[in-house]
């Protein structure tokens, strides 16, 4: 992709997010979201090879069923109470839907497939972006409306997606593939305590993009791919592969690293909600 289709390409991913994150029209909000998926599409597919355009096709369609979930869920509520306000989704049909196709736009289990498989179809680059600017619109909608979902779906969903992060990771050998089943599991913390304190939902969010942010910058850095590359980066660069190794620890939320804050910080809020069996079940 040249220059300036390139430039046009990042700002409909940016304006179409700013557009989301902003609005307080679900109408607003879906247009935001449909301009940066068409944006997005053809940095996926800049590679000219069979797994990128399967990756590309995965993710339009899934990512369309999401958005027409959405914009069912959204004429349902207006139905029923006239208003196109994000903040007015009173419907329990509605907020279920809308809570499903917002959980599709991330990546997060029970509807997480498309991920671990568009990430192992795309660069690093791309796989960056996918795992961290591309889940900012939807975690901001969800925090929107977190009030009016029932906390059963959310916890639900939420446990489900620490497990399938968790267990989908240990055979994997492809490090977009560990990352993208690290993104799952970190989502899974999210979406739990979104039902209970939204804010601590948004700082855990936003320190997992800034931990994986460099990590995926230095394995373009060494042009690793694999766990064998990364063994192999050792005796050429050792800086950058403890920084690597080290900031993967943080991911898991090792302590004392940084990664361990927010998630002591969610088990503390849990425990103080008298959801002991909840805490138990995350660690």
């Amino acid at each position: 992709i040249t220059p300036a289709p390139m430039t046009i390409v990042f700002l409909g991913i940016t304006i179409g997010t700013i557009m989301t994150m902003s609005s307080s029209n679900w109408l607003m909000a879906w247009i935001g979201l449909e301009l940066n998926m068409l944006a997005i599409l053809p940095i996926i597919s800049k590679p000219k090879t069979t797994r990128a355009s399967e990756a590309t096709t995965k993710y339009f369609l899934t990512q369309a069923i999401a958005s027409a979930m959405m914009l069912l869920s959204s004429t349902i509520n207006v139905w029923q109470t006239g208003s196109w306000s994000i903040l007015e989704l009173k419907n329990k049909f509605s907020t279920t839907i809308m809570a499903l196709s917002l959980m599709m736009k991330m990546g997060a289990a029970p509807i997480h497939f498309w991920l671990p498989e568009v990430l192992q179809g795309t660069t690093l680059q791309t796989a960056l972006l996918i795992t961290t600017w591309q889940k900012i619109a939807p975690v901001t909608l969800m925090y929107m409306i977190s009030n009016n979902i029932q906390p059963t779906i959310l916890v639900s969903a939420g446990i489900l997606s620490m497990i399938v992060g968790g267990l989908g990771g240990i055979n994997q050998t492809q490090l977009r593939k560990m990352m993208a089943y690290s993104s799952i599991n970190n989502l899974g913390w999210t979406i739990t305590i979104m039902a209970f304190s939204p804010n601590m939902a948004l700082m855990n969010i936003f320190t997992y993009i800034i931990m994986t942010t460099p990590i995926f910058l230095m394995m373009t850095n060494m042009s690793t791919k694999t766990l064998q590359n990364l063994s192999t980066t050792w005796t050429t660069s050792m800086t950058m592969t403890l920084s690597i190794a080290l900031l993967m620890l943080s991911t898991s939320g090792l302590p004392p690293f940084t990664g361990f804050m927010p998630k002591m910080l969610i088990l503390n809020e849990l425990i103080s909600q008298k959801l002991t069996t909840l805490a138990t079940l995350a660690i």
